[in-house]
């Protein structure tokens, strides 16, 4: 007589079988239209930094301090100023679904309780607001300029308004920064850390200056070439979707 040690499989023990089947599942990946978003952004902050440079009256050496002929001249770059409120805003718009896409593909690899993600996205987000507070006055300026409508020193400020306040993107290099927390920790790539490190400690080190508005400049290049990392070199969440 012999005693039957066999025991049947319990239902949620998978058999080999069954095992091998889910390694021949195909693998899905994370959306990255999120990172395009992303690379769109940047581009559109490029051409805010170019327009709004075109709106120069204020820094025109031949008129500056003459409120008068600053607000004649305004009159005159009304397309450049039109310019500049497009692309403030389709920055400003596109870098929310980047924030968002951010946070969830550094949420994936960060720490379970590392508050890296959260803080990438609360600087991306933060300078889409700081965005659209720069071209928040557009409609009461833009369309009054050169006109009897708008006091000369108020069109004056208005012109110093969209030279500062939109380039205040410094808690974007907060972002970078944090990209480079989530690559120490084998997260990232290491090279797109590196490039968080440098560009991002760079704008948000002029952004703590008294020049912050030149934080404008390093941003929107650093933002290009993070979101073009992630769509290129981020081979291990690349996407189709």
């Amino acid at each position: 007589m012999t005693t039957q040690t066999h025991r049947p499989a319990p239902a949620l023990d998978p058999t080999q079988d069954q095992r091998q089947g889910q390694h021949d599942e195909p693998t899905t990946y994370p959306p990255t239209r999120w990172a395009l978003s992303g690379l769109l952004a940047g581009v559109a902050g490029i051409g805010m930094m170019v327009t709004s440079s075109m709106v120069n009256a204020v820094y025109d050496p031949d008129i500056q301090g003459d409120a008068q002929a600053v607000s004649d001249k305004l009159g005159d770059l009304v397309p450049q100023m039109l310019a500049f409120h497009t692309f403030t805003m389709l920055s400003a718009v596109l870098m929310v679904p980047f924030a968002a896409g951010l946070h969830r593909r550094l949420k994936a690899t960060a720490g379970r309780d590392s508050v890296l993600p959260t803080v990438a996205f609360t600087g991306v987000v933060i300078t889409a607001v700081m965005l659209v507070v720069g071209s928040g006055l557009d409609t009461e300026f833009i369309f009054a300029a050169g006109s009897d409508m708008v006091v000369p020193e108020s069109a004056t400020f208005f012109n110093h308004w969209i030279g500062t306040v939109p380039w205040c993107w410094g808690l974007l290099g907060l972002s970078g920064l944090c990209l480079f927390g989530v690559a120490r920790e084998g997260g990232l790539p290491r090279w797109l850390g590196l490039v968080g490190l440098v560009g991002g400690g760079l704008t948000l080190l002029i952004g703590l200056s008294p020049l912050q508005y030149m934080a404008g400049m390093t941003g929107p290049v650093g933002m290009i070439v993070i979101a073009v990392g992630f769509l290129a070199g981020d081979k291990a969440f690349r996407g189709r979707a």
